[in-house]
């Protein structure tokens, strides 16, 4: 097939309708234009990777879609989300993502939250037809949540379970009770176990003999500086979202939940009035009415990927104000190596796996007074000594990337593939089967789902 022509942005029309280039859309469909030039109608048909998440693929664009939409060059992707609540016939929805990507919704008449056990006797007939009708039989099972596991049931042939722990998730605010029972049940039935970072490495290596360690990466070039175009739609949305807001501002973006430390916040913000804070995230799982409120603090709320290094290019520090709790104990926040891309000072509380990995380019401080301290340093910063720091950062940047994470990825999974699958043992009346499956004594060769003692 001829390469696809390049594309160029159309001459503006007069007046509200003029059409206007997203220069990300069009760097990422030239991209897969030229990834997938080929005739698809000759290719073999690509090896199945259903992927269960509890993250939702529209929510902050982080390490799931990173890896999943550059494995989805060598797999077919079906990425489950958790069950959205629809009254009515339950039903599942697809949405395409690219070639090879597809994100399946789940929706139900049940208003239990994520992959509840009540929801399983729903989704598990619900995903088994849809990959009956897609005749999905050969697959990877691929899990962000262990509580998930259940619907491993559903699928036909799974060659190999993943395990990709990202984050501690029984340490979370309002994690299910059970989920640490089903993490062990996992770790038992996966051949093969990513961690988010080192710390989460030290602590499931001892739990299973096939563990890598996957620290968050980077697209350094969607963050450099040097490629934004100060004419696109994102450079204007910026300009809209913080154009009026005064310097020095010093911004942090993410999810703003129970790690986010937000008194350690206010009391910055009351120690320099005159500095500017830009907070971009989704507000979850803590009230709204506990962030600290001030004329100098700014929530511009959740904002797209694309419009990202536009907003950080307008910033003086990035900020990483994490609080020292269960919950960010073995975090490996993605926004770090990001920072860098974007060649910005970082301060950041004194979390483990940012210490390890980057505390001699990353200023660490503990407290108000610290971080105040460190961030002074960081809006004086001038000439060499700033140069010196972003030699450093862009050299930490280049060794790491979203690119060659996904294909040390797909070398083990591939691996998996040429294992032959394993063979189903045997079961007795009564016995517990493989995947919190028990055999029905009235009908032997029937598995049941059993319910763990103290779950609802």
């Amino acid at each position: 097939a001829p390469a696809p022509a390049p594309v160029s942005a159309v001459a503006p029309a007069p007046g509200p309708l003029r059409r206007v280039l997203c220069h990300d859309y069009a760097d990422a469909l030239q991209r897969w234009q030229r990834e997938f030039a080929h005739d698809f109608a000759q290719a073999a048909p690509m090896n199945c990777l259903i992927v269960f998440s509890h993250l939702r693929w529209g929510f902050v664009y982080q390490r799931p879609q990173h890896l999943m939409s550059r494995l989805s060059r060598h797999y077919r992707v079906l990425f489950i989300e958790e069950p959205v609540f629809t009254k009515g016939e339950p039903q599942l929805r697809s949405q395409s993502h690219g070639p090879g990507l597809e994100v399946l919704i789940p929706h139900t008449p049940i208003a239990a939250p994520g992959f509840h056990d009540d929801q399983l006797a729903l989704l598990e007939p619900m995903i088994s037809r849809y990959l009956d009708e897609q005749d999905i039989a050969d697959c990877l099972a691929w899990f962000y949540t262990p509580m998930a596991l259940p619907l491993l049931a559903a699928l036909r042939r799974p060659h190999a379970v993943v395990y990709d722990c990202m984050d501690e998730l029984a340490a979370f605010r309002n994690a299910p009770r059970q989920l640490r029972q089903r993490e062990t049940a996992l770790l038992k039935s996966a051949s093969l176990v990513f961690t988010g970072g080192p710390a989460l490495f030290e602590t499931k290596r001892r739990l299973h003999p096939n563990v890598h360690c996957l620290p968050s990466s980077v697209d350094a070039r969607h963050f450099s500086p040097g490629r934004l175009d100060h004419g696109s739609a994102e450079a204007a949305d910026a300009e809209r979202l913080q154009g009026a807001i005064a310097g020095p501002r010093l911004g942090f973006y993410g999810v703003i939940d129970e790690r986010f430390d937000t008194a350690l916040l206010g009391q910055i913000a009351e120690a320099r009035p005159a500095w500017q804070f830009v907070m971009v995230g989704p507000v979850v799982k803590i009230d709204p009415a506990q962030l600290p409120r001030r004329p100098d603090i700014h929530w511009l709320g959740m904002q797209g990927y694309g419009l990202l290094p536009h907003l950080l290019a307008g910033w003086d520090v990035c900020l990483m104000p994490f609080a020292l709790n269960e919950s960010t104990r073995y975090i490996s926040p993605t926004k770090t190596l990001e920072y860098m891309a974007g060649e910005k000072p970082i301060v950041s509380t004194p979390v483990p796996d940012v210490m390890g990995l980057y505390g001699d380019t990353v200023r660490i401080a503990s407290g108000a007074e610290e971080f105040v301290a460190a961030c002074d340093a960081a809006l004086v910063e001038r000439g060499a000594q700033r140069n010196r720091r972003i030699g450093e950062m862009l050299a930490t940047v280049s060794c790491s990337s979203w690119d060659r994470s996904a294909e040390s990825v797909h070398r083990l999974l591939d691996a998996e593939w040429r294992k032959l699958p394993p063979q189903p043992q045997p079961l007795q009346t009564g016995a517990v089967a493989p995947f919190g499956l028990v055999v029905d004594h009235a009908q032997p060769d029937a598995l049941t789902r059993r319910r763990p003692a103290g779950t609802s």
